[in-house]
């Protein structure tokens, strides 16, 4: 059985809906060139912070203010960034590079802070050859001051000024906390973007009690997190008109199959990636085919959204009587064999 894997997402037409999410493997080109050779659809550069621009602001203060060289104190007031910042002069390189290393649609990657940042640095990423972006609201709201209401107006004026300005594809990566999210989600759509990737993976920092310091613990995500997306794709699925983007938690084809079942265009990966390196690809695409064919799916367009909140004959497993089933079915597999704990055991 031949299985057509061609998809669309943000308007753009994919070879595969396997797409390699940012990773230290989109930001240099022998990594694109063996993504591209594995199988991806498109890739997503790293993203661009804005604090990285300030950086740049930063050093060309540091020249300027030629009195702060005779005074240690003044040096001080200027971070050392050098291992962090790449420099939005060198990214908008790398999209350029990236556009002649590979054939499949390179889609740039901007987390801002301010209007300006944003509106600046996206016409430049367009400029450079991006077929498209992607704005990643990567933001901890910490402030107490600040009201979901207001913080999500801010947002979406940023989407906005952004739309306003560049005409190319347009996706906003999203985290999961937002207090009404479908509503957020509509609001979106209803604002021009193109797509909605969810969701974002919030790095936690831990406490080093030696060094009495913050410090930073990358942990690969887990098929396991993949239930977080799928449940939000399925819910919103048919309800916007944005392309839907699976990311966290797709680490084979059984998981590329399950977004695109729920509604998803696209399954993105990273962390699997950077597990197994770029050859994965193939095997999780390999995967995806046999699941496909082995019940009857001849393209991702008629597997897309039939397993949907929409599609389903009992929209509530997507919903909060899903929970009650939930705790209800570890009851009745405890029934069944007290105190016998297994590795087959459902975790709640």
């Amino acid at each position: 059985m031949t299985v057509d894997l061609r998809t669309s997402y943000l308007g753009l037409e994919l070879r595969s809906p396997l797409v390699a999410s940012p990773s230290p493997l989109t930001g240099e080109l022998e990594g694109l060139r063996r993504l591209e050779g594995a199988g991806v659809g498109a890739v997503v550069l790293p993203s661009l912070f804005e604090e990285q621009l300030t950086h740049d602001q930063l050093e060309l203060d540091r020249l300027l203010e030629t009195t702060s060289d005779h005074t240690g104190e003044a040096q001080s007031y200027f971070p050392d960034l050098e291992d962090y910042n790449s420099g939005p002069w060198t990214y908008l390189d790398h999209i350029s590079q990236a556009k002649q290393a590979v054939s499949v649609p390179v889609i740039a990657s901007l987390n801002g802070i301010t209007p300006g940042g944003w509106v600046g640095h996206a016409k430049r990423m367009r400029d450079a050859g991006a077929d498209a972006i992607e704005l990643n609201l990567y933001t901890v709201a910490t402030d107490p001051r600040v009201g979901a209401a207001e913080l999500e107006a801010r947002y979406l004026d940023l989407v906005a000024d952004v739309r306003s300005a560049v005409s190319i594809p347009l996706a906003v990566k999203l985290s999961p906390f937002f207090t009404a999210l479908a509503n957020f989600a509509a609001r979106l759509d209803a604002a021009g973007v193109d797509g909605l990737v969810l969701f974002n993976r919030f790095y936690q920092p831990d406490l080093d009690l030696d060094s009495r310091s913050v410090v930073p613990r990358l942990v690969l995500s887990t098929s396991e997190e993949l239930r977080l997306p799928l449940r939000w794709i399925a819910i919103l699925f048919g309800r916007v008109q944005a392309s839907l983007a699976a990311t966290t938690g797709v680490h084979t084809g059984l998981d590329a199959a399950k977004v695109l079942l729920a509604g998803a265009d696209v399954a993105m990966m990273t962390s699997a990636l950077l597990r197994h390196g770029p050859g994965h690809v193939q095997a999780v695409e390999e995967e995806l085919r046999a699941v496909m064919a082995e019940r009857d799916y001849d393209s991702v367009a008629q597997l897309r959204g039939s397993m949907s909140r929409a599609a389903m004959a009992d929209p509530a497993g997507f919903e909060r009587a899903n929970y009650m089933r939930t705790l209800m079915s570890w009851s009745s597999h405890a029934q069944v064999s007290p105190g016998q704990a297994t590795s087959d055991d459902p975790v709640p």
